[in-house]
């Protein structure tokens, strides 16, 4: 039997990730930092939305980055050639063979990882991004060791350049990124290679050309390598501070349903399970396609914004597994025709080109777009818009 494209699922639910916002996303970031080259950073099945699908979106990027081999070796058969960088390096000495073989450069966080690269046997030696821990008291380290540890691997036959690399802890909020820069830039001060500090945070908020990037905070923020991640999919890092409209990003993933029955409830109905809706009016309600078993979460409460037909509207009780309810009152009374088959935006850009950022729905979820970004269910379609 011939398998069901996804165009005709019974289902109605489908994400579409739109390659030509991701184009967009990744010029936004090089905008900010002119005279940087911007790795992509692609970890986690690019953020969810699948390497395969953000690949040609993205390919104007001068490197990728990423965590694991598996990733790696993905890229490499898409026909990459340029760099991939393993951000959290290897985990284990045979990774290093897979290092050579598909020419990655990779992370150097540790002295056991120094010891791993002392013991393999290669006839090219490794690029590495030797990793500073200067604040964020995760990976790398400390400023202390830092100056020993590039010793170490300045001194080894298998490295060939050392890159110096951290991480920002507070890029996207009030204390910035001052505190770590003085640290960085003390201890790498005489120490040659390249240098790449600015996440999505830093690099919209704090490199010299951001749209915010004056201040203490921005002096010696330019660096070599910008590593844009949330950003390129259409999430602002400091919400809510600031949404993707401040940044001028664009939703690169669209989670959208249709409704597929309606119900009209009476003043004191309740509506879903644990009845924690109930109406204080005669409503018409929509019931969607879409559930927690397809990645929408279920701590969403009554109130989150939905967009039916591209137009606000809200969700209301409690979210199933696989549908959830909205309020079609409003749109009625402003003479829309949405009922049975209307389009639903669960996040994301609408037919009519209006947008739902990802971050509101997370932010009603109390969570961040990264996570429901990462949990798109698996048993949701997924397309890739062309250019």
């Amino acid at each position: 039997q011939a398998p069901i494209t996804p165009s005709a699922m019974p289902r109605p639910i489908l994400a579409t990730i739109h390659t030509a916002a991701l184009q967009h996303n990744l010029s936004r970031s090089r905008l900010a930092a002119p005279d940087a080259k911007a790795w992509a950073v692609i970890k986690a099945n690019a953020y969810g939305h699948g390497i395969e699908r953000v690949f040609e979106g993205l390919r104007s990027a001068d490197g990728f980055a990423l965590l694991d081999l598996e990733e790696a070796q993905r890229v490499r058969a898409l026909g990459w050639r340029g760099p991939v960088l393993l951000l959290e390096g290897v985990f284990e000495a045979r990774d290093l063979e897979l290092c050579s073989r598909l020419d990655l450069w990779h992370t150097v966080h540790c002295e056991e990882q120094i010891d791993m690269l002392a013991a393999h046997k290669t006839n090219v030696p490794h690029r590495v991004f030797l990793k500073m821990n200067s604040g964020m008291n995760r990976l790398g380290f400390t400023p202390e060791r830092y100056r020993a540890a590039w010793t170490r691997l300045n001194a080894l036959p298998q490295v060939d350049e050392i890159s110096h690399i951290t991480h920002f802890s507070d890029a996207d909020g009030q204390r910035g990124i001052g505190h770590q820069m003085q640290v960085f830039r003390r201890v790498t001060l005489d120490l040659p290679g390249e240098r790449s500090v600015s996440n999505s945070a830093a690099t919209l908020r704090h490199t010299p050309a951001a749209p915010e990037g004056n201040g203490a905070d921005n002096e010696g923020v330019a660096c070599d390598w910008i590593r844009p991640g949330i950003l390129l999919y259409g999430s602002a890092p400091d919400h809510p501070s600031h949404n993707i409209s401040h940044w001028d990003l664009r939703p690169a993933m669209t989670l959208a349903s249709k409704i597929i029955a309606t119900q009209t409830v009476d003043t004191g109905a309740s509506i879903g399970y644990g009845s924690t809706f109930v109406a204080d009016r005669p409503l018409v309600i929509g019931i969607v396609a879409c559930g927690y078993a397809d990645g929408y979460p279920r701590v969403c409460p009554s109130g989150t914004q939905v967009l039916v037909a591209g137009k606000p509207t809200r969700l209301l009780g409690r979210v199933s597994m696989d549908m959830l309810t909205v309020d079609l009152t409003p749109l009625l009374d402003a003479g829309l025709q949405v009922g049975m088959g209307s389009e639903v935006t669960l996040w994301g850009r609408a037919s009519n080109g209006a947008v739902l950022g990802i971050d509101d729905v997370a932010q009603a979820a109390g969570t961040l777009g990264y996570e429901l970004m990462c949990a798109l269910a698996q048993r949701v379609p997924v397309v890739a818009e062309e250019c």
